[in-house]
């Protein structure tokens, strides 16, 4: 008898819920309401008078079925009573059911495609394209005509996803691959931003994730040279972080430049000794949390472009020259509106996804 009585109030259920859907007015709500909840003819008041029919073992189970079917009537009622109201006859307010929601939620970019935008909008003011390639790309792009031997660290497979089958083809591992595209495809003078998503093995933590975004840049023509890169690079980021900031540019090292440089950003929360503000007399804060005390955050990677790379894609070194630049858009997010964990951008939450935009 109680799979029945189950079948049955799944029934009445159903029925109560795709009429609730079309009432539009009090008066048909206050109908309805009386059809399921009368005490003499109700539908739910008819479940009652049946439970004297089972046998005392199953009467506990079928009166929690008819009251959950109660509590959800009546759950439903209160919800369509308070979106349409109660009130009846002349005095009702008038309204017009086939007008929109007035309390639609507006959408929103998520913060990593917002910042992609915003760069791709300040680069494209500065005459740049914006060149996008494949996720999946070939080892010889990715690595050999980048100048990566192959004794590179970054060719092992502990570190980059290789396709099962092909043994020429790799998840991109950056968006550098589309610089050599775009040089075998176009002559100098190129002026490119190359945006989107790259893979490394890395396990999930609060600083890293096997799937990343990134902005990779490229100028190639004649007469460039650092001070080219260099004021690039300085009106990009205080365009994006603030004109107070300073930059501090490091050596460094990657094959695909030479020479090549770290770029650093002046500490936003304290300060480092020659900036403007309130701790450019002492310096930074040794138990800042942000920077841990340098004064200084680690922001991207650049350089002039290696001669090798532009012979392998086909452009004379003694004619051209080039800079490139590459910057992780996450941690561009992490930095500027201070995102603790990498891994709270790709959880959907709109507690913190609503903060912005």
């Amino acid at each position: 008898m109680i799979d029945e009585l189950k079948k049955e109030i799944e029934e009445v259920r159903q029925s109560f819920l795709n009429e609730i859907a079309q009432i539009q007015s009090p008066d048909k709500l206050a109908a309805l309401k009386e059809r399921y909840l009368s005490r003499k003819k109700g539908a739910v008041s008819q479940f009652l008078l049946r439970l004297r029919e089972f046998p005392p073992r199953e009467k506990p189970a079928a009166g929690q079925l008819i009251n959950q079917l109660k509590a959800t009537i009546e759950t439903e009622l209160a919800g369509r009573e308070a979106s349409i109201g109660t009130a009846s006859g002349p005095e009702a307010p008038w309204s017009d059911p086939s007008l929109p929601a007035s309390d639609l939620p507006v959408g929103r970019f998520h913060l990593i495609a917002d910042i992609q935008r915003q760069i791709e909008d300040l680069f494209l003011n500065l005459g740049y394209e914006i060149a996008v390639g494949p996720e999946v790309e070939l080892e010889d792009y990715n690595f050999t005509k980048l100048n990566i031997p192959e004794f590179h660290p970054a060719r092992d497979e502990q570190d980059t996803f290789f396709l099962d089958g092909f043994d020429d083809m790799v998840l991109r591992t950056h968006t550098s691959p589309m610089q050599v595209r775009y040089m075998l495809a176009h002559r100098p003078p190129l002026k490119i931003i190359s945006p989107g998503k790259a893979f490394r093995k890395d396990d999930p933590d609060a600083t890293h994730s096997p799937c990343f975004h990134q902005v990779e840049g490229l100028l190639v023509d004649r007469g460039i040279n650092f001070s080219h890169l260099k004021g690039t690079l300085e009106l990009f980021l205080r365009s994006f972080f603030g004109s107070g900031l300073n930059l501090r540019f490091r050596p460094g090292y990657f094959p695909f430049t030479e020479p090549s440089a770290e770029v650093d950003i002046s500490c936003f929360m304290c300060s480092p000794a020659g900036t403007s503000g309130a701790g450019a007399a002492s310096g930074p804060n040794p138990d800042c949390r942000v920077c841990k005390g340098s004064g200084w955050l680690e922001i991207l990677g650049s350089g002039m472009v290696h001669p090798q790379v532009l012979l392998n894609c086909g452009i004379d070194p003694e004619t051209y020259s080039g800079f490139a630049f590459g910057v992780g858009i996450e941690r561009l997010a992490m930095i500027k509106f201070g995102v603790p964990d990498l891994r709270l951008l790709y959880e959907n939450d709109l507690r913190l996804l609503g903060q912005f935009g």
